[in-house]
């Protein structure tokens, strides 16, 4: 009954608003909405055709930044052959090409057979399908029955191209596409560039394979994807001047629409850092297109905001009609969800048809489906990690980051603390803030009393928090106790939180935002709980990261402020994901006299160096091994002591930080502070 009084007791001084989670979204929604605003006035300006070309190349020069610069490959690209297959009117050559020394991209290139070349090429980019190029069969066999060479091939973590094979399952070891895009991307971020850097030079080296080829005309290149081949399309035709007619299907809306739908932000490679802070949009793919033909394909209950395609669609037209090339703008749409191209394949076989080939005559979409889709595998194995081997995403972010980090610049203390607000999106001032003395509610326990009070946070949430303060008078040493578990866990009776208090601690309990956790771990177990959210984050220059650092900051300040604290004398803890806050928040708060870490990761380059990782969406923060890792927060701290227990590297292995004190401790042991 006891136990039972207590736990009504905590749910009483836990009452909180509902729904957190969805205040956090609505915060980092706010955001964009204004960079959206701003965005929207200077485009209001653009008034010229030259007012267009200096937006363009603005365009251009961020995007390409934002992902990290193309990677660089020169020379004629290297290919394997894998065999033939005979159509009725094609031929289908199986191969893979060299996208980076080693680095392999399966593909399959449909080539016409009943008229001599050479032939307008297209690049067919999948979607999210697990099986790649495959599901690309039936609109290449019809490009090729028009006259028109088609080469579709495996995108990253998709067909024969899975980045985290598993030999003995013969599937991915982290999931779905979106599992392997997102696995892949994390540790891409880390070194700042982003996914898509890769999966654009793929199609970029496929566009070096088919002008190499004597049967392709190099001046006729056209390039169609849907979903996530629609995000690659878009990012290859505004980048690759090549592509002389583009199509981008159910991807192109705007994020006025995409950010408060129901699908929100949903892809690794379709979030890129910094995007939306630095003034882009969806239109910005299809502008920096103009005036080449373009093609958004919309279908009007597609996950992407139907809405959105009217908005960037409006906004580009007015773009076109500056250089004088309305008509190259098309926005071609039809019913049903998401991928339902059927009821307007003829249209899009015809826009193509225009102005690759000249051929303004009605097209049909002809039935074409494969008899057998192993036909269609190039490997003898099925997957390039087991027939060639090569490089991996993680191998080429393993080469980079040993070139980022030996040119990261040597950081003071002031240009450290800078660096993490910068990078991390923290904008909490130490000291900026002021409290109510008086608690919600009380609750008196042997040698203390647990109060409960509220913090007010930059996002608009009302922190609950519990302050176990002791009986005796006079001042105290204090510590901001943060876990990644409920507050009424970490405060309740014979736990942490309850032996510090009795051994004379003031503690105030944190819990951090947000909760309850969201549904990202559908895309694969390992991104964990935050993935998604942090995608959004990244988008206007905030992180998840950046974010609890600034409710410490918050909850610091609640602390100094007590007059029975002692201010020499005052403790950051955190655990998991929360250790790497509390090492933020003590390198941009000098009132912590010292840190204590438990199960929280020693090293940003692990997360790099190992194949997989699990549950690290929570700490990571775009572009920071450009700047410093976690030994370097460490080492600023000095000469105040940093003690880690139980640290762990991004394989979950026991590991160390030079600086740090180490520790151990086994379930039910004290926390050693000191």
């Amino acid at each position: 009954m006891k136990r039972l009084a207590i736990v009504a007791a905590l749910a009483t001084l836990s009452a909180q608003p509902q729904q957190p989670r969805q205040q956090l979204i609505d915060y980092l929604d706010g955001i964009a909405g204004t960079q959206l605003e701003a965005r929207k006035q200077a485009v209001a300006l653009i008034q010229t055709r030259a007012d267009a070309d200096r937006r363009k190349a603005a365009v251009r020069q961020k995007i390409t930044a934002l992902i990290g610069g193309l990677p660089q490959s020169t020379g004629p690209v290297i290919v394997k052959s894998f065999g033939t297959v005979t159509g009725d009117g094609f031929r289908i050559e199986k191969l893979a090409f060299q996208s980076l020394p080693n680095f392999w991209v399966t593909a399959n290139v449909y080539v016409p057979t009943a008229t001599a070349g050479p032939f307008p090429a297209m690049v067919l980019t999948p979607g999210h399908e697990p099986n790649g190029k495959t599901g690309q069969y039936a609109f290449a066999v019809n490009f090729a029955r028009m006259g028109m060479i088609s080469l579709a091939f495996d995108p990253i973590g998709q067909g024969e191209r899975l980045q985290y094979f598993d030999p003995g399952r013969k599937a991915s070891k982290v999931g779905a596409p979106t599992g392997e895009h997102g696995e892949a991307n994390l540790p891409t971020l880390l070194i700042g560039d982003n996914l898509i850097r890769y999966m654009v030079h793929d199609a970029m080296r496929a566009i070096d394979y088919l002008i190499s080829r004597p049967d392709v005309n190099a001046a006729r290149i056209g390039a169609l994807g849907c979903s996530g081949g629609g995000t690659a399309t878009a990012v290859l035709a505004a980048l690759d001047d090549r592509v002389q007619a583009a199509g981008t299907a159910c991807y192109i809306t705007s994020f006025q629409e995409l950010l408060t739908s129901a699908t929100g932000v949903q892809e690794a490679e379709q979030s890129i850092p910094h995007f939306i802070e630095q003034g882009l949009d969806f239109a910005d793919w299809v502008e920096a297109a103009s005036p080449r033909p373009y093609a958004i394909i919309s279908t009007t209950a597609d996950m992407f905001p139907f809405e959105g395609a009217r908005q960037s669609y409006e906004e580009a037209k007015r773009f076109y009609d500056l250089y004088g090339a309305a008509d190259r703008l098309q926005w071609i749409t039809g019913p049903g969800g998401h991928g339902n191209l059927g009821p307007i394949s003829p249209a899009i076989l015809g826009f193509f048809a225009k102005y690759l080939m000249g051929d303004t005559a009605e097209q049909k979409m002809l039935p074409a489906r494969t008899a057998n889709p192993a036909d269609l595998i190039c490997t003898p194995s099925g997957q390039v990690a087991s027939s060639l081997g090569g490089e991996t995403v993680a191998s080429l972010n393993r080469q980079r980051s040993q070139t980022v980090i030996a040119s990261r610049p040597a950081l003071d203390k002031a240009r450290l603390r800078q660096a993490v607000r910068t990078l991390a999106g923290v904008t909490a001032q130490p000291g900026a803030h002021s409290f109510p003395n008086e608690p919600t509610a009380t609750e008196n326990r042997s040698g203390y009393r647990l109060e409960s009070t509220s913090l007010h946070s930059a996002t608009g949430l009302q922190l609950g928090v519990f302050l176990a303060i002791p009986d005796h008078p006079g001042r105290k040493p204090a510590m901001l106790w943060m876990d990644s578990q409920s507050k009424e866990k970490m405060a309740a009776v014979g736990g942490d939180v309850d032996r510090l208090a009795t051994s004379g601690n003031l503690v105030v309990v944190l819990q951090a935002q947000p909760w309850p956790l969201g549904a990202e771990s559908i895309k694969s177990p390992y991104l964990g709980s935050f993935n998604l959210l942090s995608l959004r984050a990244f988008l206007v220059g905030k992180s998840l990261l950046g974010i609890r650092t600034g409710d410490a900051i918050l909850a610091l300040d609640a602390l100094s402020t007590r007059q029975d604290v002692d201010p020499r004398d005052i403790t950051i803890y955190g655990n998991g994901a929360l250790g790497m806050v509390a090492l933020d928040a003590a390198v941009l708060d000098s009132r912590l006299a010292r840190v204590v870490t438990e199960n929280s990761l020693v090293s940003y380059r692990s997360i790099v160096d190992e194949p997989l990782h699990r549950n690290v969406s929570e700490v990571v923060i775009p572009g920071v091994l450009r700047q410093f890792d976690v030994a370097d927060l460490v080492q600023s701290l000095a000469p105040k002591p940093v003690i880690m227990v139980n640290p762990q590297d991004a394989a979950g292995d026991p590991a160390s930080v030079q600086g740090a004190t180490i520790r151990t401790r086994q379930p039910g042991e004290p926390l050693p502070i000191k």
